[in-house]
């Protein structure tokens, strides 16, 4: 285990040093959206009985961050250590695939639940938030990060420059994000953009992790959580065959 303690401290420390960057940034991006579509929106839109468009707002804010971040985490990981050919150090050591799967993953769960906790801290003075189901609201968190710092270490490890990577996050990520019900609920999209949002994984990890807050949600939580793990499950599995076979990484 010691390689895999060493990946893993190797990898938090590395967003942790550029904290600035890594984790307060994110969190006033997040702290200028709830004020921009919060007072916009507020006296406008009520999504749920009883709930304030603010309340609303701030959970999907907080799970976007966390996906963000975690997606972030590895993929930049990786790709830094291509370009600048430290790479090999990490490959030269007698980790498995499974410890070096395991030790950026995880490492990116740390930082989107870092900066989720940030997100959340500096917007929940706005509203009043309920805490229906605590459960799910931590099972979603550790979920969608994992998800998503899964996906990253794929983008990783297939991207052989920046603007690779970049493409990846401009033309997948920041869509899949912003089309997830972040902003509204998918009942009130036209009918193909309602069915669109239903093959979106990330609809079904914010849906769910705001359900744990009111209890109420577009979708039965137990189907969310279903679809999530099998996304999860199957990114993992690629991410695994990825690093076990080298691709992209020892040639």
């Amino acid at each position: 285990m010691m390689g895999f303690q060493t990946l893993f401290y190797k990898e938090v420390l590395r967003f942790w040093k550029v904290a600035t960057q890594t984790i307060t940034a994110p969190v006033l991006t997040a702290m200028l959206y709830l004020l921009i579509f919060g007072h916009v929106l507020e006296s406008h839109v009520q999504v749920y009985p009883g709930v304030r468009y603010t309340a609303f707002l701030i959970p999907g804010l907080v799970m976007m961050s966390v996906l963000q971040n975690a997606f972030a985490n590895t993929s930049s990981s990786l790709i830094q250590s291509k370009i600048t050919g430290n790479l090999v150090f990490v490959l030269l050591t007698p980790l498995s695939h499974w410890e070096l799967f395991f030790g950026y993953v995880l490492a990116a769960i740390v930082r989107g639940l870092a900066v989720g906790l940030g997100v959340f801290v500096v917007t929940a003075w706005f509203a009043d938030l309920a805490f229906v189901s605590p459960l799910w609201i931590a099972l979603f968190a550790l979920l969608g990060a994992a998800m998503l710092g899964t996906m990253g270490l794929i983008a990783g490890i297939w991207a052989e420059k920046f603007d690779q990577l970049a493409a990846f996050q401009n033309f997948l990520i920041m869509p899949a994000t912003f089309l997830s019900g972040v902003f509204y609920s998918i009942h009130s999209l036209p009918p193909f953009w309602h069915a669109v949002s239903r093959f979106n994984p990330f609809f079904y990890m914010i849906d769910g992790f705001r359900y744990g807050f009111f209890g109420q949600s577009d979708v039965n939580p137990v189907t969310s959580l279903f679809i999530v793990t099998g996304f999860f499950i199957l990114l993992a599995g690629i991410a695994l065959r990825m690093l076990k076979n080298g691709y992209k990484l020892r040639n």
